[in-house]
């Protein structure tokens, strides 16, 4: 928009133009964003919402102790966490199928076993109490590397057994030939044919002492070492063995979860009560 104005001089008339032009929209800068005030509705209201109120999670759970069965000394493994029951999503559920792997050592305070770890799978929750059943073993790595050295032949052998109460193990033995009293040659190498015969022994062993007794027999057979020891005393006619033990076992099917066989192997968790001290004659007297 503009006026138009005339203006005379000596010499002639000129015209004149003015001009009026609009001052420019109040403009509001942030974070480096030109924008007009009034079309976002976000920088009239001035502080947004206030943020969440951050929660502990830790207060919304719970501990439990980890209970081992009664085939090793110690019974109290440790202690896991869980969210609490809320709703549909019930704590034992998230507890149950937890598997825990513990040091030998630790459960049996024996500390030439540390070399072997047993698995423990939760099966039941009772209480504050997570009932735990045997699941498997292995050996450390630094026990299994410490073993195999050179001028020895190493012999493994593995086979599917089944025990009388229904469970489906995998066996892995181990075994190295040793020198013979007297020998001077540096190395102690077996032949093809009789790395055969010792694998063929160890298969036979393994399934004899596995599918004539219990999963609970069978790991009190596992923490002596008595099937290493045997297969070593088998094979001595045939090489020298030395180093055998079983390096691995795990379960590939269990029977079904019953109740009374699982309280069998732990026995009554009753709470714990403490023992009767007896005062001395003076404290009764003045009593």
């Amino acid at each position: 928009a503009g006026t138009v104005q005339a203006v005379s001089s000596g010499k002639g008339t000129c015209t004149v133009f003015r001009l009026w032009v609009a001052p420019p929209p109040l403009v509001c800068r942030r974070a480096g964003v030109a924008m007009a005030v009034g079309k976002n509705k976000r920088i009239s209201k001035g502080k947004g919402r206030k943020g969440k109120k951050v929660v502990d999670p830790f207060s919304k759970k719970d501990w439990y102790d980890v209970k081992a069965p009664t085939m090793f000394t110690v019974r109290n493994v440790g202690k896991t966490l869980v969210t609490r029951t809320q709703g549909t999503k019930i704590a034992s559920d998230g507890l149950k199928g937890r598997v825990f792997e513990v040091a030998l050592a630790d459960l049996n305070q024996d500390e030439d076993q540390a070399f072997r770890k047993i698995k423990l799978k939760v099966e039941d929750v009772q209480g504050r109490n997570c009932l735990t059943q045997y699941h498997g073993m292995d050996l450390t790595t630094d026990k299994l590397r410490s073993l195999v050295r050179k001028w020895q032949t190493l012999i493994e052998a593995n086979v599917d057994v089944k025990t009388t109460d229904g469970y489906v193990l995998r066996l892995f033995a181990i075994g190295f030939t040793m020198k013979r009293p007297n020998q001077i040659r540096k190395t102690s190498y077996a032949q093809t044919s009789q790395v055969r015969q010792i694998r063929k022994k160890m298969v036979d062993i393994m399934t004899r002492e596995a599918t004539s007794c219990d999963l609970k027999e069978l790991v009190m057979k596992f923490i002596p070492e008595v099937i290493g020891k045997e297969i070593e005393k088998s094979c001595a006619g045939i090489y020298p063995l030395q180093n055998c033990y079983i390096r691995k076992a795990k379960i590939l099917k269990a029977p079904k979860f019953e109740l009374t066989k699982l309280m069998e192997v732990h026995g009554d968790y009753a709470e714990e009560t403490g023992k009767k001290v007896e005062r001395p004659a003076a404290a009764e007297a003045t009593a």
